[in-house]
Formats: C-alpha cells, sequence, structure tokens
C-alpha cells in the first residue's frame, strides 16, 4: 500500500553540529509520527524521537509552531517535512 503524504512545515534552519532542524509548522505534528524529509538533494524519512519549542520538551506540536527536531541526516532551508500515513 503507498504511504500518503501530507505537509506539515517547511524547514527554516539546521544546526550542523547537532542535527537539529528548525521546522515552521503549517501542520500537527506528535511524537512517534513517520516524517518524511524533502528538497533538492533532501530526501529520507524517519520517526519524530523529540520536539522542542523553545528548549522545552513536547509531544505535540500545531500549525504556526517554530519547532527544534533531532534529524537523521542533513536538511536544507526550504526543504519540506511531510507526515507519512497509511
Amino acid at each position: 500500500m503507498a504511504k500518503s503524504l501530507a505537509k506539515v512545515g517547511e524547514v527554516s534552519h539546521y544546526f550542523t553540529k547537532i542535527g537539529v532542524a528548525v521546522v515552521e509548522l503549517t501542520g500537527k505534528i506528535k511524537v512517534g509520527d513517520s516524517i518524511a524529509v524533502k528538497g533538492m538533494t533532501t530526501n529520507f524519512e524517519q520517526k519524530v524521537e523529540s520536539m522542542q519549542v523553545e528548549g522545552e520538551n513536547i509531544e505535540e506540536a500545531n500549525p504556526g509552531d517554530d519547532i527544534g527536531m533531532k534529524v537523521a541526516d542533513r536538511v536544507r532551508k526550504g526543504d519540506i517535512v511531510y507526515r507519512l500515513g497509511e
């Protein structure tokens, strides 16, 4: 069965040393969700292990939030973050 993609945000910054992306959300996302990050040279999938807003760990984030998220691979400004559905 093909996975559906729902856009949930866009990468606005990436911290290379710590492997954390800042994502401006346009959709809901929560810890445990499977996501895909796609861009010009970016294409990988991962589970959301943890998210932070202003240094606080959160379980769920909503449209309009800017979250920090540990990512499995390098991402770039403008990369799109999708939530994977079944």
